[in-house]
């Protein structure tokens, strides 16, 4: 093999932060890894899929719900992961857009907000000693749906 790209990095083991569950849309990416490092989360296990907690709430199939609780799994073994947070965001294609909302903001806000909930209820269900948190990420900001920051901002 050719070396194409330098870098150093630490191959030292390390503990993550918290797992995070997102989606791959690129429109959200510098808002979500700006809020995690606002979060203090520097060390995250990321797992980057196609509507992101969409994939414990509403999943296509088994094999998509129990891939992303595998991964959290792998990330609680491996790397002794304390907490997971779930993320969906607005005018998400899995979700069929804010058009599947009829354009209303907050009834897509709503449904995610619920969509959240269930996933974590999911994640809660299959890994009880492990902090869950979640949040909805617009074009705006980003705001918790779920876990120690919503009960802290009710």
């Amino acid at each position: 093999m050719r070396k194409t790209f330098h870098f150093d990095s630490a191959p030292d083991p390390y503990i993550a932060d918290a797992a995070v569950l997102c989606c791959f849309d690129e429109r959200i990416r510098q808002t979500v890894y700006k809020f995690l490092k606002h979060q203090r989360i520097l060390r995250p296990d990321m797992i980057i899929v196609a509507g992101g907690a969409r994939t414990l709430a509403s999943p296509r199939n088994d094999f998509e719900r129990d891939f992303i609780l595998e991964q959290v799994r792998m990330s609680i073994l491996l790397h002794q992961t304390p907490c997971v947070f779930l993320m969906s965001h607005s005018d998400c294609a899995t979700y069929g857009g804010l058009a599947a909302f009829g354009g209303d903001r907050e009834r897509e806000a709503s449904h995610h907000k619920t969509e959240l909930q269930r996933a974590a209820q999911l994640i809660k269900d299959n890994f009880p000693n492990l902090e869950v948190q979640c949040f909805f990420v617009n074009f705006e900001g980003v705001f918790a749906a779920c876990g120690k920051n919503a009960e802290q901002a009710a």
